[in-house]
């Protein structure tokens, strides 16, 4: 079987090239592949971040990958799916996850000459404009099945398109950042105090993921928890910061505010005791999938599919809202049940054995077979 992914590769960076890098060596352990990019992504004016390429502290694994299709030029459009058919794949394999993508995949999609399988992170994305909704029905009337990554994810795509043929597939877990390192090393290697409740915020910092949400929530807490913040803010951190400068706890609230290259994604990780979602919005998280595989367990908010993948499981507990209060409370029944925090750790093994990416491709190719 031929399959060709077409999507984010190395040296763009981000959990989406992440993603694609694990799928594309899962589906070549029984599958003849081929990696296609995007030469530009996104136009520089657009783009929040410092950068949207990979760079010499990032130590990320180089992934070979054609870097074809320029979002912003229809004659690459052209090119991409002439590129693709030369190829003669069997089946076509795409990410979706914003409308901003909707015209140059929907287009190669439709002149690929193979079967296409989207694998959607969201339909709608978090921060919706009034174009998402008829961009992305024109998406998906061009594509022949899709993986959506969780149910609120299907609930979308049948909203815009009652027919789709769909699987719904939890996310894998990200195993490639290492093995969890001695809590105590990790933390002296932060400045941490190890001797302190450690909750940790990590990813790309946005609106809609609600850190304002835990630093008001971080205010109250007693003196022995600190917080760690790490990832880049996409915009502006300064409504951010003017809670942290208010806040009482300031000086246990240890700010770390650049892209995480992946060598320390473990240390981050391993120093923590919980991590926090306090998200407005959500159909999945790529940062569960990370704290899951190295044995954190997670509060969330009762948001998208996170209530039904986390509280579910029961590798972390949900608030019944995105709230300061609600988050605060759960993070507090958290570190006064050992009961609560033995069963977080015994689900988390369970879904390890579970959420592996071979699993994950062969479930997709066996679907893509019955269009």
């Amino acid at each position: 079987m031929r399959i060709a992914i077409l999507s984010s590769f190395y040296p763009l960076r981000g959990g989406i090239s992440q993603f694609n890098a694990s799928m594309l060596s899962g589906l070549g352990k029984f599958a003849d592949t081929k990696a296609y990019s995007f030469s530009r992504q996104y136009p520089d004016l657009l783009f929040p971040g410092k950068t949207q390429y990979v760079t010499a502290d990032d130590e990320a694994m180089p992934v070979r990958a054609e870097a074809l299709l320029d979002t912003v030029n229809p004659f690459s459009w052209i090119k991409t799916a002439g590129k693709i058919r030369e190829w003669k794949p069997d089946l076509l394999v795409m990410k979706y996850w914003m409308s901003w993508f909707a015209p140059s995949l929907g287009w190669v999609a439709r002149h690929a000459a193979c079967k296409s399988v989207v694998v959607l992170d969201n339909v709608i994305p978090h921060e919706a404009h009034w174009f998402d909704k008829p961009l992305t029905k024109w998406f998906l009337n061009g594509c022949d099945g899709f993986v959506c990554m969780s149910d609120s994810v299907r609930e979308d795509l049948l909203s815009l398109r009652p027919d789709a043929p769909h699987i719904t597939l939890p996310h894998p877990l990200y195993a490639h950042f290492g093995e969890r390192i001695p809590r105590e090393d990790a933390a002296r290697a932060l400045g941490l105090d190890p001797e302190k409740k450690t909750l940790l915020f990590f990813g790309l910092i946005r609106e809609y993921k609600g850190l304002d949400i835990l630093l008001e929530a971080f205010q109250s807490l007693p003196e022995d928890y600190q917080l760690v913040v790490a990832g880049e803010p996409y915009g502006s951190f300064r409504k951010y910061q003017e809670i942290i400068d208010r806040s009482p706890g300031k000086s246990r609230i240890h700010l770390f505010t650049d892209y995480i290259r992946d060598s320390q994604v473990k240390v981050f990780f391993s120093s923590a005791d919980l991590v926090v979602l306090p998200y407005r919005s959500a159909t999945q998280s790529g940062i569960s999938s990370i704290a899951c595989n190295f044995q954190v367990p997670m509060v969330v908010t009762d948001v998208g599919g996170l209530s039904s993948t986390i509280g579910a499981s029961g590798t972390g507990i949900v608030a019944s809202k995105a709230t300061a209060e609600a988050v605060r409370g759960e993070i507090l029944r958290y570190f006064g049940s050992e009961e609560l925090r033995e069963g977080c750790q015994k689900a988390i093994a369970l879904e390890k054995e579970r959420l592996d990416w071979d699993r994950f491709c062969r479930e997709m190719t066996d679907f893509a077979l019955t269009l």
